[in-house]
């Protein structure tokens, strides 16, 4: 590639003339796939609208565009000019030229040489465009931090709720339900002689004291446990009131995949709830919710267009709204689910704020557990607790300059999942720790439940794929028990193939048993998973997914394709589609269903699509092919497509060189995916360069606390 040159004349003559100078250099960022045609747009319309602005401030907001599109919520301008390419990435690592001989491309590093941040910040003086807070210009500046004006006012609207929230008590913390709400937790919590602080009773107590609150832990801590039992002991108070009445909840999370396990986990949690001891066990009971929905659901989405129809005019009609997987919540998804929640409804998110931060902009649950594992509570919050639950904080968890919020974040501390001997948790506490050589000494140790292969070729990919590689685990992964039941040994694609073939009911079975045959193969399917970091290349999903279909096909696992489809065939929708119900995420296999077609005397054999319903019945929702507009194959997910799911056996492939995608946060996301056996495929430099490096997303909601 040539070495970059600078457009000198961008910034020189007529204002005008320094536009058309630096569009031309958005136009070659865009056609290389730097930059989208989207921000390239955007700032070409503010060129138009004031041809005499600066062109420091149009490529300003084509950058603050860019960066929307990478996940951050607005541009960090002295980031940008300390180090351009890290902080934009831009040119993308290991983008190739579209043409060797192709006119070179002013790379932004060389655009912006010689900018200083006063000089940037003096070209953002333009009151038509650049504000300073509220107003109505496209662009707000803050320090130094550039918005787009939209993403702003998500950042302060979010501020603003949880400010109002966290300082506003419930009924539940008043002094005269101090006694009803200690003794509904020592029901559902016994006391433990000589144990370690109880946090699931200490989040109970804390979710029920204000009308926001946050459970965050890894995998295995207990967050649908603890958020059934807040439910119960909010649901006896109410009960137990004046009224009489029982509250309105209703239960979330941002994916139908993440909606479907939730539902699964709270109807089990909610039938062994220990209730007796309160007044009304039965009615408690009842008046836990198991239904869970998405966040698009809940609010209404409407198609073709950002808004819902539960807004701020149109509330939601609950009294308690739980949302789980929270750390996919994007900063709009936030403000949309505050501008929608009733002044009196308290508002729990759950989730594991070590994970990967939400596809699209902000790092919402992130942002508002950067002080979670210090605690920070005070010593109102340390007094009440101990009055209410009996529960001694820890002095170094405690903080007399604690914030608002500290005092409504919980963390979960103690996996019931992962024993003392798991691997699989030894291996996500020292990737979160970032720390390389914890994680090398993981492996070293040879635990029963982890696999470790630097690369795959086809003979490699096979073994994983088909079965699972089970020799690269102690004993081939035979006798492992949990739990007092042994642990089926790691599988790959092969078992629910399997399943799908040997279980097909006859050309005359009921619908209930292809119902009943479909829930057993979408089971099996979940026994294995194919974790990668990359979309494209060849350790991407687009060219891996290739690969195992041609692979399984070998073994006689599959059928040939008939205009892309097949029996077995595993999507992922990647689009939500309200007219058949399904949401981004929501993954399907498909199966061989009879069909009756006009003037034949017996059905025949035709592709239908299954997918859980996500009723909370196990119901299976049956779906045409042909009307599926937006799925891809899913014998490889991305990790962050993973996120809300759990597998038995999960394989996280790197790629074989450093990419900026990869962080600790991307390796500790596949890690927890699995929850019997991690297969991990990486050279151990590429391992210990993602460990070593975090993810960071640019935004002001979590430099200032509520």
């Amino acid at each position: 590639m040539k070495a970059p040159t600078v457009s000198t004349d961008v910034f020189l003559g007529a204002p005008p003339a320094r536009h058309a100078a630096l569009l031309a250099d958005l136009d070659r960022w865009v056609a290389e796939g730097w930059l989208r045609a989207l921000d390239r747009s955007f700032a070409a319309f503010l060129a138009q609208k004031a041809p005499e602005a600066d062109p420091l401030l149009v490529l300003g907001a084509a950058l603050a565009s860019h960066q929307l599109g990478r996940g951050h919520a607005c541009l960090d301008l002295q980031a940008a000019l300390a180090d351009a390419g890290l902080a934009l990435s831009m040119p993308p690592e290991g983008a190739a030229r579209a043409a060797e001989d192709a006119a070179p491309i002013t790379a932004p590093s060389a655009l912006l040489a010689g900018v200083t941040l006063a000089r940037w910040t003096r070209a953002l003086t333009h009151p038509a465009l650049v504000g300073d807070g509220p107003g109505t210009t496209p662009l707000v500046r803050i320090g130094s931090r550039l918005y787009l004006r939209r993403y702003w006012q998500y950042e302060q609207s979010v501020r603003a709720a949880i400010g109002e929230r966290v300082a506003r008590p419930t009924a539940a913390a008043a002094p005269e339900m101090r006694a009803t709400l200690t003794a509904a937790l020592d029901v559902l919590f016994p006391h433990r002689d000589g144990a370690a602080a109880d946090w699931q009773k200490i989040a109970c107590a804390l979710a029920a004291r204000q009308h926001f609150g946050i459970v965050t832990g890894g995998p295995g801590t207990g967050k649908t446990t603890t958020v059934v039992r807040l439910l119960a002991v909010l649901q006896h108070l109410a009960l137990a009131g004046g009224e009489g009445r029982r509250l309105r909840i209703r239960l979330a999370a941002p994916t139908g995949k993440a909606a479907a396990r939730l539902n699964e986990s709270i109807a089990g949690a909610v039938a062994r709830l220990p209730l007796e001891g309160l007044a009304d066990p039965a009615a408690v009971r009842a008046a836990i919710p198991t239904e869970v929905t998405t966040v698009h659901r809940l609010l209404g989405s409407r198609p073709d267009t950002r808004h819902f129809r539960h807004d701020a005019r149109n509330p939601l009609a609950l009294d308690l709204l739980v949302i789980d997987e929270a750390s996919m919540l994007d900063l709009e998804m936030m403000a949309a689910v505050f501008a929608a929640l009733p002044p009196h409804a308290p508002l729990i998110l759950l989730g594991d704020k070590d994970q990967l931060a939400s596809v699209e902009a902000g790092a919402v649950l992130g942002d508002l557990c950067q002080r979670a594992d210090a605690g920070h509570y005070g010593a109102d919050t340390a007094t009440w607790l101990e009055a209410v639950t009996g529960e001694l904080l820890e002095p170094e968890l405690c903080d007399a300059a604690g914030s608002p919020l500290d005092q409504a974040v919980i963390k979960l501390r103690i996996s019931h999942r992962f024993s003392a001997a798991s691997g699989i948790g030894k291996l996500a506490e020292a990737v979160n720790a970032g720390d390389a050589g914890a994680v090398r000494r993981v492996f070293d140790r040879g635990h029963a439940d982890l696999s470790q292969q630097r690369s795959l070729d086809d003979a490699a990919l096979r073994r994983l794929v088909v079965d699972g590689a089970p020799e690269g685990f102690a004993g081939q992964g035979m006798g492992r028990v949990e739990g007092g039941k042994a642990v089926p040994p790691p599988a790959g694609y092969r078992h629910y193939l399997a399943r799908m073939s040997q279980g097909k009911p006859g050309v005359d079975a009921p619908q209930a048993d292809f119902d009943a045959w479909a829930r057993e193969v979408l089971a099996a399917y979940g026994q294995f998973q194919l974790l990668c970091a990359l979309r494209s290349g060849p350790q991407g999903v687009a060219g891996l997914n290739q690969r195992i279909a041609g692979l399984l096909r070998a073994e006689g696992l599959l059928e040939a394709e008939h205009g892309g489809w097949y029996p077995g065939r595993p999507v992922l929708v990647t689009r939500n589609d309200y007219g058949l119900g399904l949401m981004n995420g929501d993954v399907g296999v498909t199966l061989a269903m009879p069909a009756w077609l006009p003037g034949e005397q017996r059905p025949r054999w035709t592709l239908r699509v299954a997918f859980a319903a996500g009723d909370g019945q196990g119901g299976i929702r049956w779906v045409l092919p042909s009307r599926l507009r937006a799925v891809e194959t899913v014998f490889a997910m991305t990790v962050h497509k993973s996120q809300g799911s759990e597998f038995a056996h999960a394989a996280l492939l790197l790629p074989e060189r450093p990419s900026p995608v990869l962080t600790r946060e991307l390796v500790y996301t596949g890690i927890t995916r699995a929850r019997h056996w991690f297969t991990l495929v990486a050279a151990p430099e590429v391992m210990q360069g993602a460990v070593r490096k975090r993810v960071e997303r640019v935004g002001g909601l979590g430099l200032s606390r509520p």
